[in-house]
C-alpha cells in the first residue's frame, strides 16, 4: 500500500467512516448504436459519469443483436436495443427490463432502392437482392414486407449483414435494396430513394420500437444508478419536443452530435425532425410501458416473437412479455420533472 493510501486508511478508521465510503467506484458499461437522436445527445454529454459512486464505459455496436450478445456474455448493462433482437432475446431467455423508449417507427428507418434497380413499387422486391442488418428491426420489417407482398422466401435473395457491409455491398453494386438507418441511411440515400419508410411499415402491420433496456439485476441491485441514468436521458428528450429550435443545423446539441457521431450537422437535424420519439407521459402509461400485461410494448413483443418464430428465427414464443417491461424510471421520472 502507498504511503498515500495508508494515510487516506488512517484518516478514515480515525474518522469513523465505512468501508463503502472508501469502495472505488463500480462500474457500469452502456452500449450505443450508430444514428441520432436525443439519446445519443445523452451519451456524449458526459453527465453518466457524473452520477456519484459509478464509472461509465460507452461501447458502439451496429446493432442490437451484437448488443444483446455483449449483455448476454456479462460485458454489457445497459443498451439501446430495436423491438426484433428485444423480443427474439428474451424469447431465448436474457433478462433484460424496458426502462425508456428511444424511438417509435417514423422516417428515420426506411427501405432504400438502388437507383436504376428497376424497383418501382414493393412487389418489384421479388427477384432481388436485399439485406438489413441480423434479427434488426429493419430485418424484421423487410421479412415483414416481403411476407406481405406475397413474395415467398426462395424469390429473393435476403443478406442478413451488419450495417457497414450493407453499405460497401450497395458501394459495389451487390444491393439492389436495403433497410437501414443513419448513418447508412443517408449514405444509401445518395444514390437510392425510399419506398417505405418504419412508420409506413408499422401502418401495414409491422409495428416496431427502439427502447434503452438494463439487465435484470442491475434494475435489481442499483434501482438508484438506473433512475438517474433515465433522468438524464428524459432531459433530452423532453428538450426537443419543447424546444425544438435547440436541435437545428446551427444549434448547441446538433453541433455536439455532429462531433460526436461524424455526421454533418444538416443531416442530423433533418432526420431528427423527422423522427417519432414518446413524451415521458405517454411512456408511463398503458400505450407504452405501464398497463403490465396490457403494455403496448408487452403486445408488441408478443407480436414480434410469434413472426420470428414463423421465420424460424426462434424456437418459442413465451406466453407472457410483460415481465421485460419496468415502467417506474419514467413514471417516478415524470413525477418529478
Amino acid at each position: 500500500m502507498s504511503l498515500a493510501r495508508t494515510l487516506v486508511a488512517a484518516m478514515a478508521f480515525g474518522l469513523g467512516l465505512s468501508s463503502a465510503a472508501l469502495a472505488e467506484d463500480q462500474t457500469i458499461t452502456i452500449a450505443y448504436q450508430t444514428g441520432f437522436s436525443p439519446w445519443t445527445r445523452a451519451v456524449a454529454s458526459g453527465e453518466f459519469n457524473q452520477i456519484p459512486g459509478w464509472k461509465v464505459e460507452f461501447r458502439q455496436f451496429n446493432s442490437g443483436a451484437e448488443i444483446f450478445a455483449a449483455i448476454a456474455a456479462g460485458d454489457v448493462q445497459i443498451g439501446e436495443v430495436g423491438s426484433s433482437p428485444f423480443a427474439a432475446s428474451v424469447s431465448k431467455g436474457i433478462d433484460v427490463k424496458a426502462i425508456y423508449i428511444s424511438g417509435a417507427a417514423g422516417e428515420d428507418e426506411a427501405l432504400v432502392v438502388r437507383n436504376g434497380s428497376g424497383i418501382e413499387t414493393l412487389a418489384d422486391l421479388k427477384g432481388k437482392k436485399l439485406a438489413a442488418a441480423p434479427v434488426s428491426t429493419d430485418h424484421f420489417m423487410l421479412l415483414s414486407t416481403l411476407k406481405q407482398e406475397g413474395i415467398k422466401p426462395d424469390e429473393a435473395t435476403v443478406l442478413a449483414i451488419p450495417q457497414p457491409e450493407i453499405v460497401a455491398g450497395w458501394t459495389r453494386g451487390d444491393i439492389d435494396a436495403a433497410f437501414v438507418w443513419d448513418p447508412a441511411l443517408g449514405k444509401l440515400q445518395e444514390t437510392g430513394k425510399v419506398i417505405l419508410t418504419a412508420k409506413q411499415a408499422a401502418e401495414r402491420g409491422a409495428v416496431t420500437f427502439g427502447a434503452l433496456v438494463a439487465t435484470g439485476d442491475l434494475v435489481k441491485e442499483h434501482a438508484d444508478f438506473v433512475q438517474k441514468f433515465v433522468k438524464i436521458v428524459d432531459k433530452y428528450y423532453r428538450d426537443q419536443h419543447d424546444n425544438p429550435q435547440n436541435w437545428s443545423a446551427d444549434s448547441e446539441n446538433v453541433k455536439v452530435l455532429s462531433k460526436f457521431t461524424g455526421g454533418k450537422p444538416e443531416d442530423i437535424a433533418a432526420r431528427i425532425k423527422v423522427s417519432v420519439y414518446v413524451p415521458a407521459s405517454d411512456q408511463a402509461s398503458a400505450q407504452w410501458l405501464g398497463g403490465g400485461e396490457g403494455s403496448k410494448l408487452a403486445a408488441v413483443l408478443k407480436d414480434t416473437a410469434v413472426f420470428l418464430k414463423e421465420q424460424q428465427k426462434i424456437n418459442a414464443v413465451l406466453d407472457s412479455y410483460a415481465a421485460f417491461v419496468d415502467p417506474r424510471f419514467v413514471q417516478a421520472t415524470l413525477a418529478s420533472n
